[in-house]
C-alpha cells in the first residue's frame, strides 16, 4: 500500500519560544492550508507540541475532525543551549558534517533519527494518510535524508508554512513540493 506523508513547516510566527504564536499572516495561511486539505482524506495529524505548529494545523483539524496527535520528536532542533552570535554560519557547518555538535545541542544526524524515527512509524501504521507539523530546520534534515542534494540553500528558501509529500511504495520514496509561495 502506497503511504502519503504531507510534511508541513510551520505558518508565520511570532518568534522562536516553544509559546510563540502565529502572526495575523500566519493565521490567514494556516487557514490556507485548511483550504488545501479540504478535499484531501487524511487518517492521522501529528504535530510538533510547539504552539505554531498546532496551531497551523488547527483549522484542518478541527474540519477533518480529526484530533492532533503531539509527538515531541517533530519539536524543532536545538541548535546550542548558548547564544551564538555566528549561529547561521554553524546551522550552515552542520549541514555539511552531519556529526557537527554544539555545546548542549544535538547534531544533524540526531535530529534526523529523531524525525526519521516518527515517519517508520507512520509507513508501519495502518493509516495510509498522515499530516506531520514541524519546524525548519528538522524539515530540511528529513528531507535532505530522502532528497540527498537537499542542504543549507534549500533550508534558507523554505517558506512559512511549507508543504512537501513524501510518498513511499514498496520501500521506494519520492518527495514532492506541494506549496506554491505567494
Amino acid at each position: 500500500m502506497e503511504k502519503e506523508i504531507y510534511l508541513i513547516r510551520h505558518c508565520e510566527a511570532d518568534g522562536q519560544p516553544y509559546e510563540a504564536n502565529l502572526t495575523k499572516q500566519g493565521l490567514k495561511q494556516a487557514k490556507q492550508l485548511g483550504d488545501f486539505f479540504a478535499k484531501i482524506k487524511i487518517d492521522q495529524i501529528i504535530s510538533s507540541p510547539f504552539l505554531r505548529a498546532i496551531q497551523s494545523i488547527e483549522p484542518t483539524s478541527n474540519e477533518k475532525n480529526i484530533d492532533i496527535v503531539l509527538d515531541e520528536r517533530l519539536s524543532e532542533r536545538k541548535l546550542s543551549s548558548t547564544d551564538l552570535p555566528d549561529w547561521l554560519e554553524k546551522l550552515k557547518a552542520t549541514f555539511e558534517d552531519m556529526e557537527l555538535k554544539f555545546d548542549g545541542g544535538e547534531s544533524s544526524q540526531e535530529a534526523t533519527n529523531r524525525v526519521i524515527s516518527v515517519i517508520d512509524e507512520i509507513i508501519k501504521s495502518k493509516n495510509q494518510t498522515t499530516i506531520v507539523v514541524t519546524h525548519g530546520n528538522l524539515l530540511s534534515l528529513l528531507l535532505k535524508h530522502f532528497t540527498k542534494e537537499f542542504g543549507f540553500e534549500n533550508w534558507k528558501s523554505l517558506s512559512n508554512p511549507d508543504l512537501y509529500l513524501l510518498k513511499c511504495k514498496n520501500n521506494e520514496f519520492v518527495c514532492e513540493r506541494m506549496w506554491q509561495v505567494e
